[in-house]
């Protein structure tokens, strides 16, 4: 079996106390267990006031902690903003980027988007870089045109070095949060494009993975992580509970060795 990441956002939910009771409960279902193994890697993104109760609760666990966002700049009048370094003094180890939500409702262009990744790669983040396109877009037939145009204005921000701390995330926006996802095809063939076009720009060795992420859900991950070129899943509503959010990979294992 290839190796999945299954990576949880839990997005403006959680408080610290929620947070660090959900993650004692995983920790004590995958102790000892395969989830300790190269095959899976486990990442959740609480909010930025729960971090540090996730941190709390997840020592001897292989499970890491990320942000789910981070400025540009490392210091400044940047009123609620937190810099990428701060980020990681936090003990963060992973940040996402451009996620949908804070394109679409905090308007960041592709620009910021950029700029974000690249201060979150030069200080040491693994950073999830996160696209997609909108239903209109979709309907439109512009779907690879859109994510390729996301994806290279991110990856010119990129050194070829830094490459292998890079993870993919194709969110197609009308499927996050609705109860929609993309079909298990129209999922693989976003994915292998944008492997496709990573591999392309950093060169052939550099095994970028890319995760699929929109309404993902124990009763759909297996299909759509058996697919070639989908390595993961970033989990929204479903990584809040943790029977749901270990069913996810669970799920796929059971149809992989069937």
């Amino acid at each position: 079996m290839k190796k999945i990441y299954l990576y949880g956002n839990w997005k403006m939910n959680m408080l610290p106390e929620e947070g660090e009771a959900f993650c004692r409960s995983l920790a004590d279902r995958i102790t000892g267990s395969l989830y300790g193994s190269d095959l899976v890697d486990i990442c959740l993104f609480p909010p930025f006031l729960t971090v540090p109760s996730v941190l709390k609760a997840l020592p001897g666990s292989p499970v890491s902690a990320g942000a789910q966002d981070g400025y540009f700049e490392d210091r400044g009048a940047y009123t609620g903003a937190v810099s990428m370094d701060m980020v990681r003094s936090a003990g963060c180890t992973h940040v996402l980027a451009g996620h949908s939500e804070r394109r679409h409702i905090f308007g960041e262009t592709d620009e910021i988007v950029a700029k974000k990744l690249r201060k979150a790669l030069d200080v040491g983040l693994k950073a999830v870089l996160c696209f997609g396109e909108t239903l209109e877009e979709r309907e439109s037939g512009k779907t690879i045109q859109v994510v390729q145009n996301q994806l290279l204005s991110a990856f010119q921000s990129v050194p070829g070095e830094h490459a292998q701390d890079l993870i993919l995330a194709y969110e197609p926006v009308w499927a996050i949060g609705t109860g929609k996802n993309a079909s298990p095809d129209d999922a693989q063939e976003v994915c292998a494009f944008a492997a496709k076009l990573a591999s392309g720009t950093f060169g052939g060795q550099s095994r970028i993975p890319v995760l699929y992420g929109g309404s993902v859900k124990d009763s759909n991950a297996g299909e759509l992580l058996s697919r070639p070129d989908i390595h993961g899943a970033l989990v929204g509503g479903a990584s809040l509970k943790v029977d749901s959010f270990l069913a996810i990979y669970e799920n796929y294992r059971k149809l992989s060795a069937g």
